[in-house]
């Protein structure tokens, strides 16, 4: 499942479902933001809707005596107060006569009866919602379009004498108050058109000022493209508090955005809500569609008792990265990417530019040897070779795994790992312990030692700082040969990586973008924006290197030759080489052995002060260089020694044999860097023309911006455009769906049902006969008890259960709460901060009326 089809589901289900996502701390009452089923339109004016059959404004509804008082103006809303003989007040807004609705207009289609009256109270100030509707053969016949504050208020009763009810209830306000103000249209099956047969103009509350009306129902609406920034902005750990702002932001301020910040984590928690417990299988379902749709791309799980125990998978850009660049390879474990607490284990590797690269991905329910193996052999099953260097940390069950499955490899421990456990590990004063440390570190990082010198120089260091009888560093000298450079030093490519740095690199990034309160829908999606994101760099480097020429130090034919096979970054280190070979290293001696000549080259420092000697091994038949100190065959490039007898011998070109395939500019293939392959990117062709349009739209308003009637031309042609698309537009989103059995208000309720409503209360505790009971209370207490002893008496009935406890058998259809997954605390900030309680209409719909 795409980015773009979980938003649309989701957005369904928040139409359908709308009450779940009430504010709980909001002041409205629940029908206000009942039902989410107004049409988007712009305004028409009754003209272009349709032909009117009478000039004036027809009231059918009787309407209360009164006279005109005053004029009233708020913000830009104009309205005259009338007032009735007995002191009541009715307002009816001062508007343009062309915008007000007429009895007898006729309408092409229901859309332009609602845009009709959404127009009118926009500019009136009142927002509306759809009230009663007959539908006859999938054919809207009747309806009203009523003020959104018309309708009872519902208050809940409390009990006076038990203040803990108070102090426990919500102080919720209630924005209905009986308005009766309203539009009513029929359809005539013989036109098939729908005529305005009512209009009811007065409204016995204050209208709405311009200032307000970003707060207003209509304007508190999002849409699509309101829901996808939401989800994106998720996606690179931003929350709907910070989205929101970002919004108001770009927009101009919060009344140019439509929704508030409560709409806003309404949104984000009904995404979270429509994957549910479904998060696995929507996960594998993911996974296995990109297996159909996208090439060479992998994946494997495993199920244990219907549960998730274990995933892997690798798309073709992860495996074209392997085949050039998985010489080395290190993974580790990283934590809190998802609310579930699965392991996350990222496969990290060195492209051709030394940046990290990932070839795979997996979740583990554990870190056991076991579930490190089988994600090692999916591994292997994706990428078919093993690798030459493994790098873990010092995690018994990965370095069992590893041994297990990678055979052909060697395992290598990450030193940093080992070496910050040097301080806690050694006893002495700070000043003994420092200088322990110093040269510890200056012998264990020395790069040029054989493996025989590096023993004899650590009993030196032991024996001269008496540490000796240290059981931790006894261990890690036992170990020497897994951690140790020297140990490594003939190994291909041991240098690119010593340590698990680059793990913890790629696991800080993906963590920007995942956070431990994710599913793991969520969770696949983070990781492909990291990815991405990721990709979007070795791009860039890309461009870099193909589009630019770099500065040429000393413009020999080498140097040239090096500029055009290697990747920027890696001609800049083979640069410094190049140079480092002319002005810090000097032919001290050369010998002649038959075919092979060996060369003792000086090194020195930038100071140009003496440190060392190489010897380099030419050999004249096979044209083959080998320096001591082996810097081709741990890092992949010559070095300044071989540079430098190469220019003694006349040598202006790199052997071919010296140039390393992963260093080289076309180390991967022109698909890896495809568009097709970026999952962040919508490339259906929906999503690619409406970035195009959005595009089209921002580039004339850039190019209009210091021409204002120019701009408002281009408005007016949109707006028009707008028009044309919303009356052709036929598909709408369900609008508050009411199911079979859900009840009505108007449905009449005998007194059983009361009774049973009535019993549903909780029960209070009588202070007089100290039992929690439903019936009465201390003030009652004595009356009640003697009724139903009375009533034992001459019915017969048995005493258990009179004295007001529920009993088992008493409670009908019981309400089971969903089950809430515990996330931490960090769950909490991306949803509102009070919990959602069950709202009437929630309950109505799940079959059982709701306690009165």
């Amino acid at each position: 499942m795409d980015k773009s089809e979980l938003i649309e589901r989701s957005e369904e289900q928040r139409y359908s479902d709308s009450d779940v996502f009430v504010d709980a701390t909001s002041e409205f009452d629940i029908n206000f933001i009942d039902t989410h089923g107004l049409i988007e339109h712009e305004p028409q004016s009754s003209s272009s809707a349709g032909q009117s059959s009478s000039s004036m404004h027809t009231i059918t509804e009787p309407e209360p005596d009164m006279t005109f008082f005053a004029f009233e103006h708020h913000g830009g809303v104009s309205s005259r107060l009338f007032l009735t003989p007995n002191g009541t007040k009715f307002w009816k807004p001062n508007v343009s006569d062309s915008i007000v609705p007429v009895v007898g207009t006729v309408f092409a289609c229901w859309e332009d009866v609602v845009s009709l009256y959404e127009s009118y109270a926009e500019k009136a100030g009142f927002s509306t919602r759809l009230g009663t509707c007959r539908v006859i053969n999938d054919v809207i016949t009747s309806r009203y379009i009523l003020c959104n504050r018309s309708g009872k208020p519902r208050f809940k009763n409390y009990d006076s004498t038990n203040p803990e009810t108070l102090s426990s209830s919500r102080t919720s306000r209630s924005l209905l108050c009986g308005c009766k103000a309203c539009i009513r249209a029929k359809y005539d099956p013989e036109t098939g058109f729908y005529t305005l047969y009512t209009f009811v103009e007065s409204h016995n509350h204050e209208l709405i000022g311009k200032e307000f009306m970003e707060f207003s129902k209509k304007r508190r609406k999002t849409d699509y493209t309101t829901h996808q920034f939401v989800h994106e902005m998720s996606l690179n750990k931003i929350g709907p508090n910070v989205a929101h702002r970002l919004q108001c932001t770009l927009k101009g301020g919060h009344h140019n955005v439509r929704g508030t910040t409560t709409d806003y984590k309404n949104i984000s928690r009904a995404i979270r809500l429509f994957i549910g417990d479904r998060d696995a299988q929507m996960v594998l379902d993911t996974l296995r569609a990109r297996t159909e749709n996208l090439h060479n791309f992998f994946f494997e799980y495993s199920i244990v008792g219907h549960e998730l125990r274990s995933l892997f998978w690798a798309d073709d850009v992860s495996r074209c990265n392997y085949e050039t660049f998985g010489d080395v390879l290190a993974f580790d474990a990283t934590y809190k990417t998802n609310k579930y607490c699965m392991i996350f284990v990222p496969f990290t590797g060195v492209d051709h530019h030394k940046r990290c690269v990932t070839f795979g991905a997996g979740l583990l329910s554990d870190e056991t040897t076991e579930s490190y193996t089988w994600l090692l052999e999916r591994f292997l099953q994706a990428h078919v070779k093993q690798p030459r260097l493994v790098l873990t940390d010092q995690d018994s069950a990965m370095a069992k795994a590893v041994l297990a499955v990678f055979k052909e490899s060697k395992h290598r421990l990450c030193m940093w790992h080992i070496m910050r456990k040097l301080p806690s590990k050694i006893k002495g004063d700070d000043v003994q312990n420092n200088a322990l440390r110093k040269s510890i570190h200056k012998l264990v990082w020395n790069l040029i030692l054989d493996e025989s010198m590096f023993e004899q120089q650590w009993k030196m260091v032991i024996d001269e700082y008496g540490v000796s009888d240290n059981d931790w560093l006894q261990s890690m000298y036992a170990i020497r040969s897994d951690w140790v450079p020297c140990y490594f030093r003939e190994f291909p490519m041991c240098c690119l990586m010593k340590t698990t740095s680059r793990c913890e690199s790629s696991n800080a990034l993906f963590k920007v973008n995942s956070s431990a309160s994710n599913t793991l829908l969520q969770f696949l999606m983070c990781f492909d924006t990291a990815i991405d994101g990721q990709r979007y760099n070795q791009r860039k480097m890309e461009f870099e290197t193909n589009m630019t020429t770099p500065v040429l130090h000393t413009h020999t034919p080498i140097e040239r030759q090096a500029s055009m096979i290697y990747t920027s970054t890696i001609f800049k280190e083979v640069q410094k080489e190049l140079d480092r070979s002319a002005y810090h290293c000097a032919i001290i001696e050369t010998r002649t052995f038959g075919n092979k000549k060996v060369y003792t080259v000086s090194h020195s420092n930038r100071h140009f002060i003496f440190v060392n000697q190489f010897e380099v091994i030419f050999d004249m038949v096979d044209r083959t260089f080998e320096c001591s100190c082996m810097c081709f065959t741990r890092i992949g490039y010559l070095c300044r020694h071989v540079f430098h007898v190469f220019r003694s011998n006349q040598i202006h070109e790199i052997p071919a044999r010296y140039v390393y395939a992963r260093w080289k500019r076309n180390a991967l293939p022109a698909r890896v860097h495809d568009i097709a392959n970026r999952y962040s990117v919508d490339n259906s062709e929906a999503g690619v023309l409406r970035r195009e349009i959005v595009d089209v739209v921002s580039q004339c308003t850039d190019r209009l911006r210091r021409e204002p009637e120019r701009l408002a031309t281009l408005l007016n042609q949109l707006k028009d455009i707008k028009k044309t698309y919303f009356r052709n537009s036929s598909l709408q989103p369900p609008q508050g769906i009411r199911n079979k059995g859900c009840g009505t208000d108007s449905r009449l309720i005998g007194p059983g049902e009361k009774a049973i409503e009535q019993f549903k209360k909780g029960p209070r505790m009588c202070k007089k006969c100290k039992k929690l009971v439903y019936d009465h209370d201390s003030r009652n207490c004595d009356k009640i008890q003697a009724a139903k002893r009375a009533a034992s008496n001459v019915d017969g009935t048995d005493s258990a259960g009179i004295d007001g406890h529920r009993t088992p058998s008493d409670d009908i259809n019981p309400v089971v709460p969903p089950p809430v997954q515990n996330v931490g605390p960090s769950a909490a900030s991306s949803s509102c901060s009070r919990p959602v309680r069950a709202t009437r209409r929630s309950v109505r719909l799940a079959g059982v009326s709701p306690a009165p």
